[in-house]
């Protein structure tokens, strides 16, 4: 089984900067690329804030800090991803937009080099085809906020090899997360169940059974949920959920995967959670 010692991600997003985050913190040497420089700055001003919040509480040192940022290096550059031993692909929940993301590092990566996608529910069998390493292609399901959350859903595609599983949860091992393994399947298995459970809430929503607040107190009072699921829309982006919703849609071909028409609305409107400022609640 290969050793990883240095990871490349693409994309300096929440996902990404997240991914480089906890790689930097375990050790791990780490190259973040994105198309433009404003997001690879953005990227690292995030993870930097991220780094100081820990530091503020005491979870990691000074020194621990200074040497986490030196060993990510920040670029809009693919080259710099010719050195990595693992390449995670960290872009936003497009299909069009991963394989060419995909078929462009396959193209500069060397043979012995591990491609990931951090899709939440794009078929990894799909993905693997495009590129010329089904068998070194696997699917690595990170969780936001993915410096606190320990889960890592390792997905198998179809000519995935044992390997290339075994390597990567090495890895995720070593950054302090614990891995599953499931099958290749649209959502996997945490978002088959999590999405369709939030779309639900945003149906009550929509039919006015009760106030955004009420629905998330009822699921953490009466479930032990640590936060509602319309709170938690906000927090993972409700433009992510609708994609994840119609892929089931699409992919399950069942009626009971439909997103919420409430839930259309807002995206349309731009209101897609935390990020933009405004969702189920108000961030401003």
């Amino acid at each position: 089984m290969s050793t990883i010692r240095k990871v490349g991600v693409i994309g300096a997003g929440t996902m990404g900067n997240g991914i480089a985050q906890a790689c930097a913190v375990s050790g791990i040497d780490v190259v973040m690329v994105d198309v433009a420089e404003a997001a690879v700055l953005r990227g690292l001003a995030a993870l930097t804030g991220s780094l100081d919040r820990l530091l503020k509480k005491e979870k990691i040192t000074a020194a621990a800090k200074e040497a986490a940022l030196k060993r990510i290096h920040g670029t809009t550059s693919y080259d710099a991803l010719k050195s990595c031993d693992l390449v995670i692909e960290a872009a936003t929940e497009n299909e069009e937009l991963k394989v060419k993301i995909l078929k462009q590092v396959d193209a500069l990566a060397g043979p012995a080099v591990i491609l990931a996608t951090n899709t939440s529910s794009i078929s990894i069998t799909k993905l693997a085809a495009v590129t010329s390493r089904p068998g070194k292609f696997v699917g690595m399901h990170f969780f936001n906020p993915v410096p606190m959350m320990t889960l890592v859903e390792l997905i198998r595609g179809l000519q995935t090899e044992e390997a290339t599983v075994a390597a990567v949860a090495a890895l995720a091992k070593t950054l302090g997360k614990t891995p599953i393994v499931v099958k290749n399947s649209p959502g996997f298995v945490v978002n088959r169940i999590l999405c369709p459970m939030i779309n639900e809430a945003v149906f009550a929503l929509q039919e006015g059974l009760a106030t955004a607040e009420e629905i998330d107190n009822g699921m953490k009072l009466g479930c032990s949920h640590p936060i509602g699921p319309l709170a938690l829309a906000d927090m993972v982006g409700l433009d992510v959920l609708i994609a994840v919703m119609e892929v089931f849609y699409r992919d399950f071909n069942d009626p009971k995967y439909r997103p919420a028409l409430l839930l259309k609305e807002m995206v349309a409107a731009g209101h897609l959670g935390r990020k933009s400022g405004r969702g189920f609640y108000s961030y401003k």
